[in-house]
């Protein structure tokens, strides 16, 4: 792993050398940037995670996706469109805070179909925990899902965003992809927000990378491609990115090695009082003294606490702590 982070905060380190959680070696020991785990099933939700937007409303029942005949020639379209478009309409696109998704149109039968995979319980309940009653480790829901439905809905994409046509398959190959969908769908099933890296500088260390919507598109394409498409030239695909920017990473332990009867009950206190300010439903006063508050965690004090693969990570934070970008990917090509 390197060296030892010497900005972690004096009384952290001391207790982490103690229970012997922060161990140095070889950058050699740990893979970067961490492997995204995945599952043999998806597991059912807790009742406790509540929407407040139903997910896939309209979409088809235990992921169901329609096969084509194999001599079919399906359009595929790259949407795209400001998160909560919906609600808010442009506003979040003038941040480049975008949604991505990704249209099919059969020359057969004339329909369309739409497949995006985004948060179950919306964007915060994956970003950030929940902090319950008589429960030591923090609560998490944070699963994501791939929704497929019949229809485009073009004012939504058009208005704001984009609506492009990148590519031509055939019939055969859209009934490989949709079998690759559902098994992705089924092993992947956690949302991750940010992706951690050392610096701003092109080649720098990517500590952890983020799973959500616009990596779901990233993976279609590139299976796309592997299965013989060919994408059309000179269609802009930019794609919003999270960051945040951290010294080496140090893992601390999974949630019962830290809240567990035989956990690091400093530790749990500290990563407890890192998310309270994170918390929802807050009055305007209590909001404005929990963004000093998590100012004065991740800025000041330089720390930052990431649950990942159910396991917790402390973070040296560096400047500049945080940055969203909308970078271009280019479609794969040969």
């Amino acid at each position: 792993m390197g060296r030892c982070v010497q900005t972690m905060p004096q009384r952290a380190v001391a207790v982490l050398l103690w229970t012997g959680l922060l161990v140095c070696g070889t950058a050699g020991e740990r893979q970067w940037p961490v492997p995204y785990r995945r599952f043999d099933h998806r597991p059912m939700t807790d009742p406790y995670c509540q929407a407040q937007y139903t997910f896939c409303p309209t979409g088809y029942a235990d992921g169901f996706i329609p096969l084509m005949k194999n001599e079919d020639v399906i359009e595929v379209f790259r949407l795209q469109a400001p998160v909560w478009e919906f609600k808010y309409g442009d506003l979040l696109g003038h941040f480049k805070i975008m949604h991505d998704a990704i249209g099919f149109r059969s020359t057969l039968t004339g329909k369309n179909y739409t497949a995006e995979w985004y948060e179950l319980f919306q964007l915060g309940n994956c970003t950030f925990p929940h902090l319950r009653p008589g429960m030591s480790q923090p609560f998490w829901c944070n699963q994501g899902a791939a929704c497929f439905f019949e229809g485009i809905d073009d004012q939504h994409w058009k208005s704001n965003g984009t609506l492009a046509s990148v590519a031509t398959i055939s019939g055969s190959i859209f009934n490989q992809l949709a079998k690759w969908i559902r098994e992705d769908n089924n092993t992947g099933i956690y949302y991750e927000t940010w992706t951690v890296q050392g610096s701003l500088e092109p080649n720098s260390t990517v500590w952890f990378d983020s799973y959500d919507c616009s990596k779901f598109v990233l993976r279609i394409y590139e299976k796309l491609f592997q299965l013989g498409a060919t994408f059309k030239r000179n269609v802009p695909t930019n794609y919003t990115r999270l960051f945040l920017f951290s010294g080496e990473p140090v893992y601390l332990g999974n949630e019962s090695s830290i809240f567990g009867p035989q956990g690091n009950k400093s530790l749990a206190s500290d990563i407890q009082k890192f998310y309270f300010p994170y918390r929802p439903h807050q009055s305007f006063t209590q909001l404005l003294l929990s963004i000093l508050d998590i100012y004065g965690k991740a800025i000041l004090n330089k720390t930052f606490y990431l649950y990942y693969n159910f396991e917790y990570w402390y973070l040296p934070m560096k400047p500049p702590y945080v940055n969203i970008t909308y970078e271009e990917i280019p479609l794969p090509s040969r």
